[in-house]
């Protein structure tokens, strides 16, 4: 049934205006916004397209929303941090002082939207 459809990922912020100036400036994503509808498309490398919609009453993910994977993990976070970002860290997971977890699986860092939906940088082994 959906063998030939281009599905597409989205998720709720609660301040579309911060969420475009994070996602276009902070991330450096390419964004379309739809004034019409309220709505911000970010276009990810491949092809991929995300929608991020204003919801009033939104509750954060309990889970990681978006996830980009990077070649230098270091490089990233510190560019990240530069640019304002603070990481998350999990008493769950052993991070390290940059926040990077580098147990089993690839490195990851966490870190968070202005809408509060967790994201993560991430390089493979």
């Amino acid at each position: 049934m959906f063998t030939n459809t281009r599905a597409f990922s989205s998720f709720a912020v609660d301040d579309m205006q911060k969420a475009k100036g994070f996602y276009g400036q902070t991330l450096g994503l390419r964004i379309t916004e739809h004034a019409e509808y309220g709505l911000l498309t970010l276009h990810i490398e491949g092809g991929a397209e995300v929608l991020v919609y204003p919801k009033a009453d939104h509750v954060p993910a309990s889970f990681t929303v978006l996830n980009f994977p990077v070649n230098d993990i270091d490089k990233a976070v510190d560019e990240l941090v530069q640019r304002g970002i603070t990481f998350e860290r999990y008493p769950e997971f052993t991070q390290d002082e940059k926040g990077i977890m580098r147990q089993e699986g690839p490195y990851i860092a966490w870190f968070t939207d202005p809408a509060g939906n967790t994201l993560s940088v991430l390089q493979e082994r």
